[in-house]
């Protein structure tokens, strides 16, 4: 199953409103699944408003609990911690700080009466919804939760099953910023990476790190300069860095306020008639090929479990 994965190397480069105008764009001429990737903090939802269908909760790693019934107040638990997640209280109890605790099980294994609890550990949820432009694959970490690449695995896997049932004919994936592990695991079966690159010196930048991680994994590129308007030089430098890095130019997008008016009605670009559609539609149909053209010589890294 053919996937596009749009990713910026940065925040605030523009990737999840040229997301939500891709998303449009396709799935007017077939059908298509969406996903959304930046589980840490995600937003897609918020311009596609989606209708939640199935809801299920993210269980990953284990938790330390404690447990007062077998507590002799021996005082070794609070050696043993070295994240300081075990603190002692007035009333000879050893409460676990949720959030310190790393899950290693030092105190379990160790405490001479078996007062810690073994518990599988709530990182957040994630849902199956409906959305104008087709099914929406989502989730929402819970703060300070872990795990994020082993949560984005599970989306694929989702988004997957869910486009050879629906028969949907691609996947389109909103990524997360900058390189870390969400995008390396986003990128986990990919066949198609387009980069949206902010015309500037930081987004610059940020792009070539992308680059560089898409080269490893042997993924084509096609790349999208937003704000290409407001400094012409680094709009060639962004231009002329896209080239180097072998990716296919696909065109620019100026700064302007169509894409806030759009956030404010909560709308893609397309939906309300603006001067960026044809833009747009240009995109739609060059990614389209590309992800073809991708098929008939894929190389797709394989998803792992993690």
């Amino acid at each position: 199953m053919p996937e596009i994965v749009v990713l910026s190397g940065k925040g605030g480069a523009g990737k999840t409103s040229v997301t939500a105008a891709l998303a449009r764009a396709i799935s007017a001429k077939e059908p298509i699944v969406l996903c959304d990737y930046d589980v840490d903090a995600p937003d897609l939802h918020i311009l596609l408003q989606p209708k939640i269908v199935k809801r299920n909760d993210f269980i990953s790693g284990h938790l330390a609990r404690f447990n007062p019934d077998e507590c002799i107040g021996c005082d070794q638990c609070l050696d043993f911690c070295r994240f300081d997640a075990i603190s002692s209280t007035n009333e000879g109890e050893y409460p676990v700080n949720e959030t310190l605790c790393e899950g290693c099980a030092v105190c379990v294994k160790l405490c001479p009466t078996g007062a810690f609890d073994w518990l599988p550990r709530y990182c957040g949820e994630h849902y199956q919804s409906d959305t104008r432009f087709g099914p929406l694959i989502h989730a929402q970490l819970a703060p300070g939760a872990e795990n994020s690449g082993r949560l984005i695995v599970l989306l694929k896997k989702e988004a997957r099953a869910l486009a050879q049932s629906t028969q949907a004919d691609i996947i389109l994936s909103d990524g997360t910023p900058g390189i870390g592990c969400p995008v390396i695991s986003s990128l986990s079966g990919a066949s198609l990476v387009c980069a949206v690159i902010e015309a500037g010196a930081s987004g610059i930048a940020d792009f070539k790190r992308l680059a560089e991680l898409t080269k490893h994994f042997r993924l084509p590129m096609a790349v999208i300069i937003n704000k290409a308007n407001l400094n012409l030089s680094q709009t060639e430098e962004a231009r002329q860095a896209a080239e180097e890095a072998g990716a296919t130019v696909l065109g620019t997008l100026p700064f302007t306020s169509a894409f806030t008016a759009a956030m404010a009605r909560g709308e893609a670009i397309g939906e309300t008639p603006s001067p960026l559609d044809a833009a747009f539609e240009q995109f739609a149909t060059r990614l389209r090929e590309m992800v073809l053209e991708r098929q008939r010589h894929r190389t797709i890294i394989p998803i792992k479990e993690i």
